[in-house]
């Protein structure tokens, strides 16, 4: 079938992107879905940084490519072997496909699935095929979605069902942003109702880690961001303290505020000078814990006697070490319940046509969560 789908043919193109259009609309061909694959029309894609680092340069990814990786979508037709799924289910794309097999699925790690990873890297589906062709030539997927299309062709792993009285626009956003945010709340074994947490980086998953926290019952959750309007975004979404991050003085003031440093530090900025931020503000005994993507040629240089002396807890977190088919309908519920408001972070609607406006308010730090609406 003939889609109309946003791709990345260069990479490394310079912003403002609405002048120099890294993405462009073209008219492209899906095929149907394979064994275990589902074809879904998209309703609903979030932009995220991570869509913006493959267009930078800053993640590699094999070109040309059909970008999108966060979405909700209404099933079209299912292939050999899915029998849980049909025509009419609403659900959520996730980035990182679950084989089930591989050492990580099977210990319950289903973000560390080494062959979703490895095809992630091949720009394939789990199967590693591919389902998109312009003019013949085959046309990557990113992240086992490809989102930025009127439909796709995913695995059926890369799919969780959804309720289908919630909106598919807020739907969108529980499959990176909050599955991610809260998700690094809710399983980094931290957070308890009346611990102090910080978070760097207040991106679309920087906000939905505040939701988190708030939900986890912090008793005091600080905020930090170079932008003085995004601090009060987070204030307004129920941040007790902020902090902008360009203040020389920020960690000491930070570690004087609450007398000793937070119990725990979310980093969500992808940098370096974030996650050393979010170290040094995370007091003796504490644990920080990082979600952001640096460029993988970032180095950190850290106190390696604190771990020790200090009891110190450093963790990684990829998609907020979520089991997806398990978290993303507790977030749901919560959000039914008024106790998770994630529309809050929907920022902005977008038109098809304005994706590459919607990636120069990424670069630009203009928005929190921006949606295309199809």
């Amino acid at each position: 079938m003939k889609i109309r789908a946003a791709v990345l043919r260069e990479v490394g193109l310079p912003p403002p992107y609405v002048t120099s259009a890294p993405l462009v609309l073209e008219e492209i061909e899906l095929t149907p879905p394979g064994r275990d694959e589902v074809l879904i029309r998209i309703a609903a894609a979030g932009i995220c940084h991570s869509d913006l680092s493959v267009i930078d340069g800053n993640r590699i990814r094999p070109v040309p490519m059909v970008l999108g990786h966060e979405a909700a979508a209404i099933v079209e037709e299912v292939g050999e072997g899915v029998t849980d799924l049909r025509k009419g289910d609403h659900v959520v794309t996730v980035f990182v496909a679950s084989c089930g097999c591989c050492a990580p699925c099977a210990t319950g790690r289903p973000a560390l699935c080494e062959p979703a990873a490895s095809a992630n890297g091949a720009g394939t589906l789990l199967s590693g095929s591919v389902r998109l062709r312009s003019r013949g030539v085959p046309v990557n997927h990113h992240l086992g979605v490809s989102a930025f299309a009127e439909y796709a062709t995913v695995s059926r792993r890369s799919l969780v069902k959804i309720d289908s009285e919630l909106s598919l626009e807020h739907g969108a956003l529980f499959g990176c942003a909050v599955l991610t945010g809260v998700g690094a709340v809710a399983n980094c074994d931290a957070v308890r109702p009346g611990v102090t947490m910080a978070v760097v980086g207040l991106g679309g998953v920087g906000m939905a880690g505040i939701l988190g926290a708030i939900a986890a019952g912090a008793s005091r959750i600080i905020g930090i961001d170079l932008s003085s309007e995004k601090l009060d975004f987070a204030r307004r979404l129920g941040a007790t303290d902020v902090f902008n991050a360009g203040d020389n003085d920020c960690a000491e003031k930070i570690v004087e505020a609450t007398q000793g440093g937070v119990d725990v530090a979310l980093e969500a900025a992808g940098s370096v000078h974030a996650l050393d931020l979010a170290y040094r503000i995370t007091r003796r005994g504490g644990t920080t814990v990082t979600v952001g993507l640096p460029s993988p040629s970032a180095k950190w240089s850290m106190n390696a006697l604190s771990l020790v002396a200090e009891e110190r807890t450093l963790k990684g977190s990829y998609i907020g070490t979520s089991v997806p088919v398990r978290d993303i309908p507790r977030y749901v519920s919560l959000f039914k319940q008024g106790r998770l408001p994630v529309d809050k972070l929907l920022t902005h609607r977008l038109n098809f046509s304005e994706i590459n406006q919607g990636m120069d308010r990424l670069h630009d730090g203009t928005a929190v969560r921006q949606v295309i609406i199809f």
